[in-house]
């Protein structure tokens, strides 16, 4: 399945404390579960203003429906094309 990076810009999202981030992750999960398989959560990045998720989706609309179904922000959806790590210089 392809890889994406979500960009969701949530001012102070970076002051939100475990519960509120646990409670978030509840919704996306439920909102998961309804769309099937062909939708995954990997994992987020909390950052002050945005979070930046990596999800596997069969296709960039899905990526979008999970968005509004659960009521989140996704300025910006990109394709991963390949990974790059310290290895790679090998």
């Amino acid at each position: 399945m392809p890889e994406y990076v979500i960009e969701r810009d949530m001012p102070g999202v970076g002051k939100l404390g475990a519960s509120d981030l646990k409670a978030a992750s509840q919704t996306s999960c439920s909102v998961l579960c309804d769309l099937g398989p062909q939708i995954q959560w990997v994992h987020s990045y909390v950052t002050d203003n945005k979070i930046y998720c990596i999800y596997r989706a069969a296709n960039e609309e899905l990526i979008r429906e999970h968005a509004q179904r659960g009521g989140f922000p996704a300025n910006k959806v990109s394709q991963v094309r390949t990974i790059i790590d310290p290895t790679t210089a090998e």
